[in-house]
């Protein structure tokens, strides 16, 4: 599979603390290979950075064309004219049942790490699952991964895309899309592009 295709089957996450480059620019050299989406994760922001950070990043995708999902944040959205967002499933179920706010958002991925979450999810009104963790990871050292036959179950199971996430490279994402997922999420291998 070449870089173009692969990044073209991926989601890229972003983690300013990996970044090969500084950080603008590195999202620039992201952007520039077109991958799927890229989720502007940067965890560790408050609301009024994150803001911030937000709209210089929704700014450089619309150049490029590449969909932007928000990490949480669910307010900002809106108020930057953002209508994708990246949800952990708690946070996302919480939104679902007590609030009006996802229905700023055409693009509502959620973060599942069952099946039982997956279609939870679909039920409630995500658009897209990241399935995780796939495969062992250096961000979630120790933890095993679930393997091929989880995403396979999993797409099988749901009618909307399923993003494989962790420990996702380029030598494994063609066994994830093999298993029936949309593609793969990556966060090491964007943030490190020279």
């Amino acid at each position: 599979m070449s870089k173009e295709s692969m990044c073209k089957e991926s989601i890229a996450i972003t983690n300013r603390n990996l970044a090969k480059n500084e950080y603008l620019l590195q999202i620039q050299k992201i952007l520039q290979h077109h991958p799927r989406a890229l989720i502007l994760r940067e965890k560790d922001l408050d609301d009024d950075a994150y803001e911030m950070l937000a709209q210089s990043v929704l700014s450089l995708c619309r150049q490029y064309e590449v969909p932007m999902l928000l990490h949480g944040h669910i307010e900002t959205g809106p108020r930057i004219g953002c209508d994708a967002i990246h949800l952990p499933f708690a946070q996302f179920c919480k939104y679902a049942a007590e609030s009006d706010l996802l229905s700023a958002y055409r693009i509502r991925s959620v973060s599942c790490h069952s099946l039982d979450e997956s279609l939870e999810a679909e039920r409630l009104g995500a658009t897209q699952i990241v399935l995780g963790t796939i495969f062992e990871t250096e961000c979630k050292p120790g933890l095993a991964g679930r393997g091929i036959q989880f995403v396979r179950e999993v797409c099988s199971a749901c009618r909307i895309p399923v993003y494989a996430i962790g420990g996702i490279k380029p030598d494994n994402l063609q066994s994830i899309l093999d298993a029936g997922a949309a593609g793969g999420c990556m966060m090491s291998w964007f943030m490190q592009l020279p």
